[in-house]
């Protein structure tokens, strides 16, 4: 759950959000309408975006903390348990409906395609969970809840959020450190004044192509895309990645650039495993030696 921080103190990180259950299947390429494709390798893993930036967060801290709600069933359970072995301690809030799941066809081109298969189960303030941890995390990230869970959230020191919360964002009335959404994905854009009060630092990604951001004081600038360590293997998974990427280091405290360049370093080591967790993340591999 911890990192060493510049002083000897410990950098503590959660997230509140979603899981999904995925089985991905490696193809050569997507099929076409009527037409059968074999795949030549399958898997399955605990993730989704509340999940993978969990995980991410957990390597790069070395520990992490996940509040979330999953079905209570086989498939809920083995998310769990997926989870505390990727080294995330796990606050489950359990559902009587099924758990939310879904197959992701990865092509030879690197490409992820998805289908979802149930609702998406969020976290709420109103489950009994240890909520109050949250106010002694230096960094915490949401990808769903309701606007209790929101400003439960907001007690940490560093509050980094994604559109994909929905409305009770808004509804929430919290300030939040940074926001991250996607310049090129519908579900996930934001406009200035969609948030009031606005994101002290709002960041838009644009994948291989980099991003902009742009401060609640007037600042703007743009990042560049970092080369890949290696060949890319599956975009599945890189989005979360450099959101966990980004909490980790604003939580650490480095200015906007320095957190931006840490968060797209995570995102290209990310393509270049198989799945959201193939590849070797930790703060080593992103050049963080815990200094401010």
């Amino acid at each position: 759950m911890t990192a060493q921080q510049s002083g000897g103190s410990l950098l503590s990180v959660a997230v509140v959000g979603h899981v999904e259950f995925v089985e991905f299947l490696e193809v050569a390429r997507m099929p076409v309408t009527g037409e059968i494709v074999h795949a030549r390798r399958t898997f399955t893993e605990p993730a989704g975006g509340g999940a993978v930036a969990a995980v991410q967060l957990a390597r790069l801290a070395g520990g992490a903390t996940l509040f979330t709600a999953l079905g209570d069933d086989m498939l809920g359970r083995r998310s769990a348990e997926g989870l505390e072995r990727h080294g995330v301690r796990v606050h489950t809030a359990w559902r009587e409906m099924p758990q939310r799941r879904a197959v992701t066809f990865i092509d030879d081109g690197g490409e992820r395609t998805i289908t979802v298969i149930g609702e998406r189960l969020a976290p709420v303030g109103a489950d009994e969970l240890p909520w109050d941890e949250l106010a002694q995390c230096d960094a915490v990230y949401v990808t769903a809840g309701d606007p209790a869970a929101l400003r439960a959230a907001r007690c940490s020191r560093v509050l980094v959020a994604t559109p994909r919360v929905g409305p009770a964002l808004a509804e929430s009335g919290v300030e939040l450190d940074a926001l991250v959404h996607s310049a090129r994905d519908p579900g996930e854009r934001y406009a200035t004044g969609d948030l009031r009060p606005e994101p002290r630092l709002a960041v838009a990604t644009a994948g291989g192509a980099g991003g902009t951001y742009a401060t609640s004081e007037g600042t703007t600038g743009t990042w560049p895309a970092v080369p890949l360590p290696g060949p890319l293997a599956d975009t599945y998974g890189a989005g979360d990645s450099f959101a966990a990427g980004l909490t980790f280091g604003l939580g650490a405290g480095l200015d906007v650039e320095a957190a931006l360049d840490l968060a797209a370093r995570c995102g290209a080591i990310c393509v270049t495993g198989t799945g959201p967790y193939g590849a070797p993340l930790n703060a080593a591999a992103v050049g963080y030696g815990g200094t401010r």
